[in-house]
Parts: C-alpha cells; sequence; structure tokens
C-alpha cells in the first residue's frame, strides 16, 4: 500500500488519521493531541498524549509504546495534530530526542496549512546528541 502524497511529499492518510483521532478522542484537558505513524508494513498506529501537570507523555511517546504493544517496532512517518482543529503540531524538544534515537530515518509532518511536508527527524536536530548508552554491544 502507497501512501498518498503530493508534491510536498507528506502522508495525507495519516494526517488524516491523526486529525481524526484528535476529533473524536481527545476530550478536555487531559487529552489534547493525537499522534499517528505509519508503520514500515504499511500499518497505521494512533495514540493521544496523556497530559499531566507533572509532565505526561506526548502523543508521540504513546504512540511508541502502542506501536510497540502491537508488534510494530518499524515506523516510517509520524505526525500529531492538535485537538479543536489545531491542524499539524511539530514535535517537542523531547520527542525529538525520542523518535531520533529510536527510529533514526523516520519522517516527521510539520508545518502549518499550506507549508505541511514531512522532513527527516535529523532536520529537527541537526546538532543531535546521539545517545548510545541504551546500545551495548556484546562483548
Amino acid at each position: 500500500m502507497t501512501p498518498q502524497t503530493d508534491r510536498a511529499g507528506y502522508d495525507h492518510e495519516l494526517v488524516r488519521a491523526a486529525a481524526e483521532v484528535a476529533r473524536t478522542r481527545c476530550r478536555g484537558d487531559n487529552h489534547t493531541m493525537a499522534a499517528a505513524a505509519r508503520a514500515r508494513d504499511g500499518r497505521i498506529v494512533t495514540a493521544v498524549n496523556a497530559y499531566h501537570f507533572t509532565g505526561g507523555p506526548c502523543a508521540e511517546l504513546v504512540l511508541i509504546g502502542a506501536a510497540a504493544s502491537q508488534g510494530v517496532y518499524e515506523l516510517d512517518t509520524i505526525v500529531a495534530v492538535g485537538d479543536r482543529d489545531r491542524g499539524v503540531v511539530a514535535p517537542c524538544g523531547r520527542c525529538r530526542q525520542v523518535l531520533l534515537d529510536y527510529f533514526p530515518a523516520v519522517e516527521v509532518i510539520v508545518g502549518a496549512a499550506d507549508a505541511v511536508r514531512a522532513v527527516p527527524v535529523t532536520g529537527l536536530l541537526p546538532e543531535s546528541y546521539v545517545w548510545a548508552d541504551h546500545r551495548h554491544d556484546a562483548e
């Protein structure tokens, strides 16, 4: 299954999926963002954030766990969409770093209205920190 893209090169179906979850599942102050990601095998995984004053996880981070629970460990593209028709929202710094660490080749859909586009996560963190502690080589 090939995602529908245009000249901007982003996955329209993915954005629609996240927008639908934001519209139907984000209710109240606890869930204000939705995320959708396309797995390498074409499946779409969705999630919502869990807002909390202590810094609850963003929708992108919840999505990583939801994807793993469904056996999805490789993501090609991810997008976050705000509730109340706020549209595409770029990931925060923490999410950018986690996405880079888990999926260094993932494309992230960013931009507003007519400037929506897909960019490599490395483009969002050009001088990124590489966290290697979690990847120990067998000795």
